[in-house]
């Protein structure tokens, strides 16, 4: 008798087990694709807890290598952050969901500015989710010259102390506002000239990066860095040897955004995220976290005066005079392509 209940137990635990082994693989899941370092890891375990849905999290360094992911149709994510000009690419190749905004009821906090912009004029497709400039991170005890210029990152005084983003578009764009040419510009004999201006300035380079570009400048390994506007509020933070300039001839105002592919499997558990991402208190905390600039009125009033008023992070109208947002370049774009390549090779 005493055996016999010892195996009625042993069944019960075991299907026990099983119903919670089963229960976990059926625990609805999102998939997520963010750039690296890119959110507030700590908001995505309370999403979880709150909604009762898994995360699976992944993160890429640049457009086109989550534009390649999404478009060979190797994985299903649910919610992506493309910036402004692939979103635009992807909704001209019919590669998103539109989105339900009845379920993101949060997106009343988007201020009215950042919406009905040129690369989702009827906010259909996305939500912003941070947006900032491009600009010249640089050591003060190591550059005692006035840093507000493009034309610095081509002093030969610093060779093999300039950091260059990996990432064709914004590097090509650096070259093209030196010469005084649009970020936009279709012209090939003006992209061709950006090139050469390029190939002209590897030989000071000491590095193409992405994300480890501020790692390196919080570290002193270099004197100037072009980077990303959040990418300098946290640099500045960990060394304050550290300043950030928007150069004269202009700049990129860029977003990125919250978007869903067309295929997602989840799109209501996508709405339910972006959603979330928009509420003012998650959002604040993610501006705090990324140091990156939000377009959640909510948000951004409850952040304290010396982050809302650091041109650096929120710049102003007059730092934005001749300030471009990249649009999508259509087949031009295999020539910026084929120009970056030549710019790697070189």
């Amino acid at each position: 008798m005493i055996q016999h209940r010892k195996t009625i137990l042993v069944l019960a635990v075991l299907v026990l087990v099983s119903f919670g082994l089963t229960a976990c693989r059926e625990r609805p899941t999102i998939y997520v694709y963010n750039w690296g370092d890119y959110i507030d890891e700590d908001l995505i375990a309370e999403f979880e807890e709150e909604t009762k849905l898994r995360v699976v999290y992944d993160t890429y360094a640049t457009n086109e290598d989550m534009y390649v992911k999404i478009k060979s149709g190797g994985s299903t994510y649910d919610v992506i952050f493309p910036s402004d000009y692939m979103l635009t690419r992807m909704i001209e190749e019919d590669m998103l969901a539109k989105l339900d905004l009845v379920s993101i009821p949060n997106s009343l906090h988007i201020e009215e500015r950042f919406l009905g912009l040129e690369y989702d004029p009827e906010n259909e497709y996305s939500l912003p989710y941070t947006w900032g400039t491009v600009g010249i991170l640089y050591n003060t005890t190591m550059v005692d010259d006035v840093v507000d210029s493009w034309d610095i990152l081509w002093d030969p005084k610093y060779s093999k102390e300039l950091l260059m983003l990996d990432s064709q578009r914004d590097s090509i764009a650096v070259a093209l506002l030196k010469l005084g040419y649009s970020i936009n510009t279709l012209d090939q004999d003006e992209l061709a000239e950006a090139g050469e201006l390029l190939k002209e300035q590897k030989p000071l380079v000491l590095a193409y990066v992405v994300d480890e570009g501020q790692d390196k400048m919080i570290a002193g390994e270099a004197a100037l860095a072009v980077v990303w506007s959040g990418e300098a509020t946290n640099a500045r933070m960990e060394n304050p040897d550290l300043a950030f300039a928007i150069p004269k001839e202009g700049t990129n105002v860029w977003f990125d955004v919250m978007a869903v592919p067309k295929y997602a499997n989840n799109k209501e558990g996508a709405m339910r995220f972006i959603n979330f991402m928009n509420d003012p208190e998650v959002a604040l905390r993610n501006a705090e976290y990324t140091g990156y600039a939000t377009p959640n009125k909510a948000a951004r009033d409850m952040l304290p005066k010396e982050i809302t008023e650091d041109r650096t992070i929120y710049p102003n109208e007059e730092d934005l005079v001749d300030a471009e947002i990249f649009v999508n370049l259509g087949q031009t774009l295999s020539l910026y392509d084929r120009i970056w390549t030549e710019v790697k090779a070189h």
